[in-house]
């Protein structure tokens, strides 16, 4: 019903833009011209067979706004353009305005997106508050059914129910304990197979997921040959975390379905807004900043001999090196080879000037030309030196995981405490767990919120010297 309804709404715009249109092309509203009308009747068609076939009309409940306005986008682009090359093919294309077929796409897209987006809303907003809700069974062990739990009671938006979970390895279990539990999370816990077979058609759940490890192909194959009659949606979400440290999601490889078990959990296609925004806050940034760079230039060249900048080699995105740029805060000292000192408080290589620099971290500025050049980003885990990689790299675990993404400027762990030495592994560690927690919760959002919050508090830090 619901699709039926999203097909006539579109269709709906698709006239309504192009009436609009013809409104702004004339200057005033009327009807379309008996062209215009023609084109409007065959790119109608175009989008009943364009749009279910880029899956607009799917599902999607739980799933991205962003990938359903690209796909809306994109569709309506893709009818827009087979319907004039149409017209050129039947040499009618000089009937047609070209600045009235450019309204038309616009005004489409954007009526396309707004209504898109408050059907979106308005379906959040209902499954927020209990309607429209799909009742789910999951079939799994206690752990990965309690955090499938959580993810579905998180997002309350995307409209599902826990109903009951399977637990089939508890059932030898309970046996031999009889207070085991009953329910996990208040989701009743069945043991009988024939019980939740039952429970499933009588409740006529929609919703069956094989929480699972790959390992159990034939408890897998047995719920799907059991159900192969009904119109039960079967969902395989394998329990990979014996097999990685971080629960990536399913991608297309080829077509072919895969699990990233180690790749940059960020795709190009999300990450597009992310190198936009890098480019024009450090080309912003720099061009702002530029009276107090030339005046803190001076004073590092006038205070103490040597270079104004300080470059270090450090890893960037999948290991590639690069030379990172910070404003010289230390006098020029030669270093054992393989080994870098951190600076410790009360250090006696610190400048005065760069004492100011590092507290304040001024020193960091000249990183929005490492940002500029694509090397770094604004908001990213902090690259460390070499050296310390090779320290920390089989001591904490996940470390390497971080140069899987563009080190930052700043970033998750930054604000929330995690600058200067890092003098105890606990430290590192503490600091490589909010990276990995950055990189898997990554949206665009969360770059824009770390950038302010860093504004707000400020760069300087009790743990920075």
């Amino acid at each position: 019903m619901l699709s039926v309804l999203s097909r006539i709404i579109d269709i709906a715009m698709v006239g309504l833009g192009a009436w609009l249109a013809a409104a702004f092309h004339s200057g005033q509203f009327g009807w379309l011209n008996d062209m215009q009308s023609v084109t409007l009747t065959f790119n109608c068609l175009l989008v009943v067979v364009f749009f279910p076939a880029l899956g607009i009309y799917q599902s999607w409940r739980g799933k991205p706004l962003y990938d359903l306005l690209w796909r809306v986008t994109g569709g309506w682009l893709m009818v827009e353009g087979t319907g004039i090359l149409m017209s050129f093919s039947l040499h009618r294309a000089e009937l047609l305005s070209r600045l009235w077929l450019a309204y038309w796409a616009l005004t489409t897209v954007l009526l396309l997106v707004i209504t898109k987006v408050l059907v979106y809303t308005v379906l959040k907003g209902l499954r927020r508050e209990g309607f429209n809700l799909k009742a789910v069974a999951i079939v799994g062990g206690a752990p990965y059914g309690k955090f499938l739990i959580e993810q579905i009671r998180s997002r309350p938006e995307a409209g599902f129910s826990p109903v009951v979970v399977f637990d089939e390895e508890g059932s030898r279990n309970h046996h031999e304990d009889p207070d085991a539990a009953e329910a996990i999370e208040g989701v009743p816990v069945e043991r009988d197979y024939a019980a939740m077979i039952r429970l499933v058609r009588t409740r006529e759940i929609r919703e069956l997921w094989l929480a699972l490890p790959i390992s159990k192909e034939r408890a897998i194959h047995r719920f799907v040959m059991e159900f192969r009659h009904d119109f039960v949606n079967i969902r395989f979400i394998p329990d990979v975390r014996s097999l990685t440290l971080f629960s990536q999601p399913m991608v297309d490889l080829l077509g072919v379905p895969a699990i990233n078990l180690a790749a940059s959990p960020i795709t190009d296609l999300r990450v597009l807004p992310k190198r936009v925004f890098d480019r024009l806050f450090a080309l912003g940034a720099l061009t702002a900043l530029a009276p107090v760079m030339l005046v803190i230039a001076a004073l590092v060249k006038t205070t103490s001999p040597g270079p104004v900048f300080f470059r270090q080699k450090r890893k960037g995105i999948d290991g590639n090196e690069f030379e990172i740029y910070k404003f010289r805060s230390m006098k020029v000292h030669a270093e054992v080879a393989g080994k870098v000192t951190q600076a410790t408080r009360h250090d006696s290589r610190i400048t005065p000037v760069g004492a100011f620099l590092r507290r304040t971290s001024l020193d960091e500025l000249p990183q929005f030309i490492n940002v500029l050049k694509g090397e770094m980003s604004v908001v990213g885990p902090r690259p460390h030196a070499l050296e310390h990689d090779d320290i920390y790299k089989d001591l904490v675990k996940g470390y390497m995981h971080r140069y899987r993404i563009k080190p930052g400027i700043t970033g998750w762990a930054q604000i929330n405490g995690y600058r200067g030495e890092t003098d105890r592994i606990e430290k590192m560690m503490g600091r490589v767990k909010l990276d990995l927690y950055y990189m898997q919760h990554w949206t665009f959002w969360l770059d824009i919120k770390i950038v302010v919050l860093t504004l707000w508090k400020g760069f300087a830090g009790r743990n920075a010297y």
